[in-house]
């Protein structure tokens, strides 16, 4: 049995409107922390204070404070295409022999032997996942049928 990505791109935009929130929501967490980082910092160098503070108070223009509405979009946009290819990476993950190398839920890549993903915890019972040292072995014991 397949299992796709829980993940949902346009939920990923609904939270991407608070910049890293959708990052956060497909737990990846270094890229969240990055996006807002980058939004801070665009706030504190590029923004004049006082226009930001008359933008959220409603009073001011918006465009002193496009930078910081750019990189928050940007983050967005990210975010939503981000799950695009998580969903699309979980899809291709089962070989036709059913083994896997990507866990199935978060797309992340696996090592082989293991119970549940480390990155998401789903738990790949009823997969068997590919390993070179298992794909070495199987060829050695093929050639050793062949003769």
């Amino acid at each position: 049995m397949e299992r796709n990505s829980q993940k949902r791109p346009w939920l990923a935009a609904l939270f991407g409107l608070v910049t890293g929130a959708g990052h956060l929501y497909l737990r990846r967490w270094k890229r969240a922390v990055g996006w807002i980082g980058l939004s801070f910092a665009t706030s504190l160098l590029v923004v004049d204070p006082a226009a930001l503070q008359a933008f959220y108070e409603g009073t001011g223009p918006i465009e002193p404070v496009l930078p910081v509405l750019v990189v928050g979009f940007a983050s967005l946009f990210d975010a939503y295409f981000l799950a695009r290819a998580q969903n699309e990476a979980a899809r291709r993950t089962v070989d036709a022999d059913g083994t896997i190398t990507h866990c199935p839920h978060c797309g992340k890549e696996l090592d082989g032997d293991v119970d549940f993903c480390p990155w998401c915890t789903t738990e790949l019972d009823e997969f068997r996942v590919a390993s070179p040292a298992d794909s070495a072995f199987d060829s050695d014991s093929d050639a050793d049928a062949r003769e």
